[in-house]
């Protein structure tokens, strides 16, 4: 079976989606070993940046949570990217309007990242299928299938708030969120036990 593609998307990619990226791909290496290979996890920008490196503070604040980005380079979104994802995940709901946009097709595998999240809490992993892909596939379509049945307190709680161009703590709250919030999907992902941890 062909690996299961993730896409983060934010603005321009230089903050928040490479953050997601990476955090993303470090979660699955740590669970999975050598089945992370299973997972393709990419990232985009709305208006990105293309070509650029990460945000020299979210550079700084992977580092200090033990993941290397140096080598990253930003892209901007075209509909190729939503078309070859299995999962799409925005960092607000601006971006995740964009994907779909680009890939009516997509809307039933498109989310914010904390909408994902906030879906997957009503998923009984013994529902899901053992082997990884096929795991993953039934993930969205649950989470999909929640839709309307599980809501936010508001609607901008769907939403990861930009740091771009603010304090190097603003990053570090945003990697801790993104973090936090991929803690539930990564955790199903690999067939582990949920962490249970607040957000």
């Amino acid at each position: 079976m062909t690996a299961f593609r993730v896409l983060h998307l934010c603005t321009g990619n230089i903050c928040r989606s490479p953050m997601g990226e990476l955090l993303m791909r470090a979660g699955l290496e740590e669970r999975l070993g050598a089945g992370a290979a299973d997972f393709v996890v990419e990232s985009s920008g709305t208006w990105g940046h293309t070509g650029s490196p990460m945000e020299p503070f979210a550079l700084s604040t992977l580092a200090g949570l033990g993941v290397e980005g140096g080598s990253f380079a930003a892209r901007e979104l075209v509909a190729e990217h939503v078309a070859a994802a299995d999962l799409v995940l925005g960092a607000t709901r601006e971006h995740r309007a964009a994907a779909v946009v680009l890939q009516p097709r997509a809307a039933k595998r498109t989310f914010t990242l904390r909408e994902f999240d906030r879906l997957l809490s009503a998923v009984d992993p013994a529902t899901l299928p053992a082997e990884r892909v096929a795991r993953a596939q039934a993930l969205v379509a649950s989470a999909a299938a929640q839709r309307g049945l599980i809501r936010p307190e508001t609607p901008r709680d769907d939403d990861i708030t930009d740091p771009y161009q603010g304090p190097e703590s603003g990053f570090r709250t945003c990697a801790a969120l993104i973090a936090a919030t991929l803690q539930r999907p990564l955790d199903l992902l690999a067939g582990l036990p949920v962490s249970d941890r607040p957000l």
